[in-house]
């Protein structure tokens, strides 16, 4: 059809039939269409996805991980197929297929006797992909205890008891680390407040309460946090994903889900389950870091480095103001205040250094020293509820 109207046109034009302002007009024409097919064959060129991404800290691998994922197998709404390809997409290094093994809403469509299936699936998909899937299962119970995931289990039929005692001793049974879901579920805490009854209280004296989640999808909990303080308990942090994590958590938007970090000895099922076995974890949830100080500040200072310090200059000349400027290798934007002995001359004792940036600050050191040191309390990191983590990095002064 565009090449019988050019056809046309150019015809008209030869015999001149039409007039000058008629043939702007036609070229006008002519030129809109071009552009719009060609436009319409060009395809659009997206930014890809970025990862989650944190470097290693000296001594362990930052290992990023999603303990609590449901399937179809359960009350999820995805095959577990999909559960592998977007952790692959997050650039995660391990998952767990945690279906619930007493809440079965899917079982006359999709009939199943073996509650190992989601996990038995989800295996297959990862056949020469790097990333780990870990057998797992969500034992569903009314508070208390409510609900808990065990993790590297053998086989989840042998989980269906009656007994709630009896299901958290044959998971211990069969080497599972065992973590406490959502303590503040306000389907079962309708205050909000994660709280220990007396059977969790036995339950952690038998040593069958390994972990807590502080962090499960949307939800923070500082009760949680200090319980695993006080009793030794592992620092958790899940998507707890039923949909689509594209739809819940809005990655393309740069956000992200909740996830666990383990610092393990190096990638590996058994280096994880040691990991989180030995509480060197931390959590990362809604631009916030969350975990002990002897794991997180060795991964946030190992996140910023100091690139060079160069001397600010005037239209007079040098200054006395040294101007630092710090790569930020993490995904977190850093929060930080000031806690220096030195003022800054570019910002306000609050400051932020985005994720993957280099960002300079300008310091009020007065005169040239050869080296100082800057300090930081994180404010988007915490370290017990309520206490943020102090950083200090060590500057070579400008020469």
């Amino acid at each position: 059809m565009f090449r019988a109207k050019y056809k046309r046109i150019k015809n008209n034009i030869m015999r001149k039939q039409i007039n000058f302002n008629n043939l702007s007009t036609f070229l006008l024409i002519i030129s809109l269409t071009v552009f719009s097919q060609l436009a319409a064959q060009t395809p659009t060129v997206t930014k890809p996805k970025p990862f989650i991404d944190f470097p290693d800290i000296p001594g362990y691998k930052t290992l990023k991980c999603d303990f609590h994922q449901h399937t179809v197998f359960s009350d999820g709404e995805v095959w577990p197929t999909i559960r592998v390809k977007e952790a692959i997409r997050d650039g995660l290094d391990a998952i767990s297929i945690t279906d619930h093994l007493e809440v079965q809403p899917n079982k006359s469509d999709i009939p199943h006797t073996d509650r190992n299936r989601g996990y038995q699936i989800a295996t297959k998909e990862i056949k020469g992909r790097d990333i780990i899937v870990i057998n797992g299962a969500e034992i569903t119970r009314d508070m208390p205890p409510g609900h808990i995931n065990a993790i590297f289990i053998k086989d989840a039929n042998k989980l269906l008891l009656a007994d709630p005692i009896e299901v958290y001793r044959e998971a211990k049974r069969q080497g599972a680390f065992i973590f406490w879901n959502h303590p503040s579920w306000i389907a079962q805490q309708p205050d909000g407040v994660a709280t220990l009854t007396n059977m969790h209280k036995e339950l952690l004296k038998e040593g069958l309460i390994n972990g807590i989640e502080v962090v499960n999808a949307g939800e923070y909990s500082d009760e949680a946090f200090q319980m695993a303080i006080d009793y030794n308990l592992t620092i958790m942090g899940n998507s707890d994903i039923h949909g689509l994590i594209d739809w819940e958590y809005n990655p393309s938007e740069g956000k992200h889900r909740p996830i666990t970090l383990v610092f393990a000895k190096e990638k590996s099922e058994t280096a994880i389950k040691e990991g989180l076995e030995n509480r060197r974890t931390a959590v990362w949830f809604d631009n916030t870091l969350i975990g002990s100080a002897e794991y997180l500040i060795p991964l946030i200072q190992t996140s910023l480095v100091v690139k060079r310090t160069e001397i600010l200059q005037s239209y007079k000349g040098k200054s006395l103001v040294q101007e630092v400027y710090i790569e930020n290798n993490s995904d977190a934007d850093y929060i930080l205040e000031n806690k220096s002995d030195f003022l800054l001359h570019n910002n306000t004792d609050i400051l932020t250094l985005k994720a993957h940036a280099l960002t300079p600050i300008q310091v009020k050191t007065l005169e040239l020293l050869p080296s100082f040191n800057l300090r930081f309390n994180v404010l988007n990191a915490f370290v017990a509820p309520h206490k943020h983590p102090e950083i200090m990095l060590k500057i070579n002064g400008a020469k």
